[in-house]
């Protein structure tokens, strides 16, 4: 991809560290402390064939940051997507929903003060699923996660009261769905094929309440959208990311309307768009706004981060050109930005080892 070299006169710390295991994903937790700080992993074991879920402290430092472990637990089946939600109650012990290949999500509790992953409950029960949960979010405070699947099911989780599962949805296969973000207390928007959106609201029954769906690679791929990522100062726009580098953002006020940010061979697509490979993780970047994005009306996106297949993990803001934090010869199947301290940003790399950038 042809990105801008990284603008800021100080360059960015970059520090790599091999693993044991691939890692599927990974997240921040919340902080306990300034100087206290855990990492989840979602690994596999091709050697034992073992799925499980670590947390990690990590300790920062200029020279070398390190990563320690401190608790693992075996999972059913590999992890498909991971989500950590703060606990309303209990500070030091975060939410942590896990989905699977098995047709499974498991809800665990990390216990940052001990040292545990404590599992809650699990969501393994006849048809929750049929095959791999390919998609999950926890919404705000934690009590509800939507789940989607490869079988075009829609469940809503009720986490708080540990009382099973409620279909929203089911297409019967009709429609495949691949990624759900929530957007408001009772609002969600899932992914499908064919850079298909779809907007749901539980206050209305019987389906989604908006729908989007273009080829715009006329063809050429299958048109997946892999990540979605809503902002919660703008919960009527959803970015999105998939095949072929196509990263959109579509504003359900102007439902008909996406604004086309990158994608090779896409309609409107700017002419510096050239991943060309998917798009596996997509977060509004929090870290800096420029002054066109502070003095522009609600209508402008805001910065979006993405890693690809390709090695690339970047900065691409509408009208600008797009900056590379990251250029890896493999894969960067995962990131996540620190909520708490946005300059700083880890990744997985399919070669075996996390990469943990801080920008000054």
């Amino acid at each position: 991809m042809a990105f801008s070299p990284y603008p800021h006169p100080h360059p960015i710390q970059i520090h790599k560290l091999p693993q044991f295991t691939y890692i599927d994903a990974l997240r921040w937790l919340p902080h306990l402390s300034t100087f206290t700080r855990h990492i989840l992993l979602a690994t596999y074991d091709s050697d034992t064939s073992t799925p499980s879920l670590q947390t990690l402290t990590f300790s920062p430092s200029r020279a070398a940051p390190c990563l320690t472990p401190q608790a693992s637990v075996s999972t059913p089946s590999r992890i498909t997507s991971l989500k950590i939600c703060p606990s309303p109650l209990t500070p030091s012990k975060p939410i942590v929903a896990a989905a699977g290949f098995s047709g499974s999500v498991l809800f665990y509790s990390a216990d940052l003060v001990n040292g545990s992953l404590n599992l809650e409950f699990s969501l393994p029960e006849k048809g929750f699923h049929l095959g791999p949960v390919s998609g999950i979010d926890l919404n705000e405070n934690g009590s509800e996660c939507v789940s989607v699947g490869e079988d075009g099911r829609v469940n809503l989780v009720s986490v708080s009261a540990e009382r099973g599962f409620r279909r929203v949805f089911d297409s019967n296969g009709l429609v495949s769905y691949s990624s759900v973000r929530w957007a408001s207390p009772v609002e969600f928007v899932t992914g499908a094929f064919g850079f298909g959106l779809h907007w749901w609201d539980q206050r209305k029954a019987g389906g989604p309440v908006a729908l989007f769906k273009d080829n715009w690679t006329g063809g050429t791929a299958s048109g997946i959208v892999h990540a979605i990522d809503i902002h919660p100062s703008r919960k009527h726009t959803c970015l999105a990311g998939g095949s072929s580098g196509t990263l959109f953002a579509w504003d359900i006020r102007w439902p008909k309307q996406p604004v086309i940010l990158s994608g090779v061979g896409v309609g409107d697509a700017p002419a510096n768009s050239l991943i060309e490979s998917d798009i596996w993780e997509v977060q509004y970047d929090n870290y800096t706004h420029s002054s066109k994005i502070i003095n522009s009306s609600s209508s402008r996106i805001l910065p979006a981060m993405i890693c690809s297949e390709d090695g690339i993990l970047g900065v691409i803001e509408q009208g600008e050109e797009p900056i590379e934090l990251l250029a890896e010869p493999c894969a960067i199947n995962s990131f996540d930005i620190d909520r708490q301290n946005p300059s700083d940003v880890i990744c997985s790399l399919e070669w075996e080892s996390i990469a943990i950038l801080t920008r000054p």
